[in-house]
């Protein structure tokens, strides 16, 4: 263990941030060791990691000198935001400049800067096409962490920026999967039109981030986007209907609707869909399916994730 290169995992025992964690603890010949960051040390998820391999260690993004001391000592670090934890732009920009500046206090050699396109460069505010969310954004959650990939440059931190797809787990944990209409048939709902959704397995986005690092130096100073496949809408629903043997249908709505159904975040998501369906080229461009499985060969399709995880996907 001594003379592996320790990366420190931001959000560990979360879902992007575990699986980079696992990714590097179920290789048994990996050059990495991993510390795990967690607010609660104690927990459940924190004393699985604990017992996989990991080191754990306090840490919080609103706590800068908790990050520093977290950092100290290791050679790379997985940096991300949780904007669902509180739904603020501007707190995830801090919370950016926070790790940015630790990283830069510990030496750290490499970066993962977990982030996303800034849509103001495609709809600009001023656009009524979509409105206009926390008086300066389009999509607050992406917009944010664009905003601060310059900390990251500017503080000088060999850094790769990570764009990341939508997760397949969000059928499981965010409501995106069928829901049962009153016509009792089951329906997917999203403002895509016929535009296609790239979208990934989470643990893939670990295994992706895991391939990045073990090509050391290659991706630093780069953007790299992943994603397990591009399916649109009708192929979701399509896929349903396979993994469960029940007829799913796609309920394509238009984003208004979407972001009126008052879910928290409703608004937001419902700009994030418009922005994928109407910069379809450009969002599916950014994330390339064959160099995604590059990096990790066992990159799972939807058909694939779905045969082993559909009996958790709850049906509303």
């Amino acid at each position: 263990m001594a003379d592996k290169k320790i990366f420190a995992v931001v959000g560990a025992t979360g879902a992007q941030g575990g699986g980079f964690a696992r990714a590097i603890l179920n290789d048994p010949s990996s050059d990495f060791a991993m510390r795990a960051l967690t607010r609660n040390p104690d927990s459940d998820a924190a004393k699985a990691l604990a017992a996989a391999g990991a080191e754990v260690v306090r840490a919080d993004l609103d706590d800068e000198p908790s990050l520093v001391s977290a950092f100290d000592g290791a050679y790379g670090a997985y940096c991300l935001t949780n904007f669902w934890e509180h739904f603020s732009g501007e707190k995830e920009y801090e919370q950016a400049g926070r790790m940015a500046r630790a990283a830069k206090a510990a030496g750290i050699q490499h970066a993962i800067w977990s982030t996303f396109e800034d849509t103001r460069k495609y709809i600009p505010l001023d656009d009524d096409r979509m409105p206009t969310l926390q008086g300066k954004y389009k999509v607050a959650h992406f917009d944010a962490k664009a905003e601060a990939n310059h900390l990251f440059t500017d503080a000088g931190v060999p850094t790769t920026f990570l764009l990341t797809s939508f997760y397949w787990e969000n059928f499981i944990f965010f409501g995106s999967g069928p829901v049962r209409g009153e016509d009792g048939v089951l329906a997917v709902t999203y403002p895509m039109g016929d535009k296609k959704l790239p979208s990934i397995a989470v643990a893939d986005i670990g295994k992706c981030a895991y391939g990045i690092v073990r090509r050391g130096t290659e991706f630093i100073g780069q953007t790299v986007g992943v994603a397990g496949g591009h399916p649109t809408g009708a192929e979701i629903a399509a896929a349903f209907t396979k993994a469960l043997g029940e007829e799913v249908r796609y309920n394509a709505v238009p984003p208004d609707v979407f972001r009126s159904f008052g879910f928290p975040g409703a608004d937001d998501v419902g700009n994030m869909f418009q922005f994928k369906r109407d910069f379809n080229d450009v969002y599916c461009g950014n994330r390339n399916v064959e160099f995604s499985r590059s990096l990790n060969p066992e990159l799972q399709s939807l058909d694939d994730w779905l045969a082993q995880n559909v009996s958790r996907v709850p049906l509303g």
